[in-house]
């Protein structure tokens, strides 16, 4: 008798984890990633349409974004290539208040996601970092790209001549040294004087970051590039 309920035990044990493994398989089925690469810059699409209903817009959310007097001429210039994606694409209302110097991003009765206007507001706030309108155009179509903003200061107290030297370090002869990082890394960077913009997924931030501090501290390009190489290399015999 014994041995008869050790075994029931046992089958309920072994049907109890494969059963947890049958719903452990579907939600990673569910969730699958693709990563996708926009204009240089690697990031996650979802491969799934979200049965949960988006958020209902209820009232009128806004956001402002202020506008520095150096992205005035650049923000004129591109302004239908900001103006239309958030119109067309995120279908929310944006505007140049000219008394506040900000931008106004209101959601409008059509807007289908709350999540929206959140969207509309990063994909702003990079253009005004300096990124190109085309990098952040990234921001709408891919899932998880992020902007990380950090000061030359924060990695290494510098002043003067050594602070101007760092800056020519990491932007290298003609910005090779930038366009380095960036594509190995896929991301985008901005040398905005001693303040440093990147724009990518996570795990390539950290990277873009990595090799950004070891110039600061003063490691030569050539001993970056190659630790660059090597951490590339092993990314992609892991994909």
């Amino acid at each position: 008798m014994s041995i008869d309920k050790e075994e029931k035990n046992n089958l309920e044990t072994n049907e109890f984890i494969k059963s947890k493994e049958k719903k452990k398989r579907h939600i990673n089925e569910s969730h699958n990633m693709e990563v996708e690469v926009i204009n240089g810059i690697e990031g996650k699409t979802n491969s799934y349409i979200t049965s949960k209903k988006a958020k209902t817009v209820q009232g009128n959310e806004q956001r402002k974004i202020s506008v520095p007097a150096h992205r005035y001429t650049p923000l004129k210039e591109n302004w239908m290539k900001i103006f239309t994606p958030i119109v067309e694409h995120l279908q929310l209302q944006i505007r140049f208040n000219l008394k506040t110097r900000n931008i106004e991003l209101r959601t409008a009765p059509e807007t289908p996601d709350i999540a929206n206007l959140q969207k509309g507001a990063d994909f702003i706030k990079a253009f005004i970092y300096g990124f190109e309108v085309e990098d952040a155009l990234a921001l709408l179509r891919l899932d998880d790209l992020f902007v990380e903003s950090f000061e030359i200061q924060d990695v290494k107290p510098l002043k003067g001549d050594h602070l101007s030297r760092a800056i020519g370090r990491l932007a290298g002869k003609s910005g090779r040294t930038k366009f380095t990082i960036e594509n190995v890394t896929k991301t985008r960077i901005v040398l905005a004087d001693s303040k440093i913009h990147i724009l990518g997924s996570f795990q390539n931030i950290q990277l873009a970051r990595r090799a950004i501090c070891n110039l600061i501290l003063g490691s030569p390009p050539s001993k970056v590039y190659g630790q660059l190489r090597n951490v590339a290399s092993k990314i992609s015999e892991r994909l």
